[in-house]
């Protein structure tokens, strides 16, 4: 489906071809490509601004049926993100068209200032998740993934980064994966289903799977999942997974928050709240994908496990209630202040079971956790939480490349006070206005003992309304690729 091409552009049926084009400079080497771009440039209609567009049918001195141009604007904002969205947003425009398949021209590394590998990485990246679509739930089917995306090159580089085609893949594939885990009506995916889809997914890559059901919760006295779970008839899971290489000795552990449906429970959400609380196993469903992604690829020196808390939060005559005080798997006790604040509750079991299982040398949480980080980062940014400088600036750093971006917030301890309780170790909730990402934040801090951990709130980019240059709406299968950069670096 993907592929590096180099081709002769007089010889040769080529149905479509696509060139990016900069307003102010020449961007490519080909000598055909730069001619026709100039007598795009010619017309009143194109003059390579951004988001322009013209397409020309059977340009002389070419074997090409149309060769469509897409303005990039001004060659200084031109970067990879810019690159993989005019790489989506082409295979977009040509499943909309019914095109069966495309050829995109690959600016030359020189002279946009970029490497040839990130260049051909974000492309590669921009055009697969653009070929996706979510329509399993329509009768009508209008249109239909392009069967071959090719990347024009020349033959050096195709035969060059050859090997960076199934990196791409597999790396999209995770993120398409979890992007339709996202976006899967909560009464297709309760907690038992999805733990067996993921499992089934998991081990075809020879990942260790392990389902911890209501016996072995209780067991292991996680009893702050279990309470959570406890108003629902959907009864939950906790599914570990585990890629063990050979030879290695450090262990990351990734964590991510799987609540299948959040009704707030006792404190039930608003009517208008509720609409998207499928999303709200997004963590789950990023952490899942990323672990089959490195299996997949193999390529991770250290072991890497995975823990996801899978519960559905609903009101009933047997849920937990405000007031009530948990006894977690650490031992702490936690009052109840709000049963809407059930995201970090399951966190913190998952945390605590993890550390003194596998003893990890770094943790990494992922959460839907709070609407707060949503209204101080929006809805594209993710929220980092960390004490280790170096931890959260690797994240933010992978962040940057794959433009899963994150910022760093802070951590102080002084805002702890308000999540004090007086009958408790602590509560779920704090007593402050404001700051709410920041004390949820605090309150899984007291879950990790000394390890080091950071926890990614993707409340915002988890879930997209509308469709952008490279993802459909619905789950964006934010986190996948940030964690497969992260753990190349790690």
């Amino acid at each position: 489906m993907l592929e590096l091409k180099s081709v002769h552009l007089q010889k040769g049926e080529i149905e479509t071809l696509v060139i990016p084009v900069c307003e102010d400079k020449e961007i490519h080497d080909n000598q055909t490509i730069n001619s026709l771009i100039r007598k795009a440039k010619k017309t009143e209609e194109f003059k390579g601004e951004k988001d322009e567009e013209i397409t020309f049918y059977n340009p002389a001195q070419t074997s090409v049926k149309r060769v469509i141009f897409k303005g990039l604007g001004k060659l200084e904002k031109v970067d990879t993100e810019s690159l993989r969205k005019v790489a989506g947003s082409t295979v977009k425009n040509c499943i909309k068209k019914d095109f069966s398949e495309v050829l995109i021209a690959v600016p030359a590394p020189k002279k946009i200032r970029q490497e040839m590998s990130d260049i051909l990485e974000a492309m590669m990246e921009g055009a697969f998740l653009g070929n996706h679509l979510f329509d399993k739930y329509k009768e009508e089917k209008k249109h239909k993934p392009l069967e071959q995306i090719s990347l024009f090159v020349t033959s050096e580089t195709a035969k060059k980064f050859s090997r960076l085609i199934s990196q791409v893949t597999a790396v999209c594939e995770g993120t398409i994966l979890a992007r339709e885990w996202v976006t899967t009506p909560s009464n297709e995916k309760s907690p038992v289903e999805l733990a067996k889809s993921i499992v089934t997914i998991a081990e075809k890559e020879k990942l260790r799977a392990t389902v911890l059901d209501v016996k072995a919760l209780r067991k292991h006295k996680l009893n702050a999942i279990l309470a959570v779970a406890s108003g629902s008839e959907n009864a939950p899971r906790m599914v570990v997974l585990e890629y063990k290489p050979k030879g290695a000795k450090k262990t990351i552990a990734l964590v991510g928050k799987g609540i299948t449906f959040d009704s707030g429970g006792i404190n039930l959400k608003p009517g208008s709240a509720s609409k998207d609380m499928k999303t709200d196993m997004a963590g789950a469903a990023a952490v899942a994908a990323a672990m089959i992604t490195i299996a997949k690829l193999g390529a991770a020196k250290v072991n890497v496990v995975g823990l996801l808390p899978l519960v559905e939060n609903m009101p009933s005559g047997s849920a937990y209630r405000p007031g009530d005080i948990i006894r977690t798997y650490s031992g702490k006790t936690v009052e109840i202040g709000n049963t809407d604040a059930e995201g970090r509750m399951i966190l913190a079991d998952a945390m605590s079971y993890t550390v003194e299982k596998y003893k990890p040398h770094t943790l990494i949480d992922l959460a839907t956790l709070t609407g707060a980080c949503v209204v101080g980062l929006g809805d594209k940014i993710a929220g980092v939480f960390s004490k280790d400088d170096k931890l959260a600036q690797a994240i933010v750093r992978s962040g940057e490349k794959t433009y899963e971006r994150c910022w760093h917030l802070p951590l102080p301890d002084d805002y702890k006070e308000s999540l004090k309780s007086e009958i408790a170790d602590t509560n779920n909730i704090a007593d402050m206005n404001g700051g709410g990402a920041i004390t949820a934040a605090l309150f899984l801090s007291d879950f990790v003992k000394d390890t080091c951990w950071a926890h990614v709130d993707i409340a915002g980019p988890a879930f997209a309304k509308k469709e952008s240059a490279y993802c459909g709406a619905g789950g964006t299968g934010f986190g996948v690729r940030l964690l497969c950069d992260l753990l190349e670096k790690l």
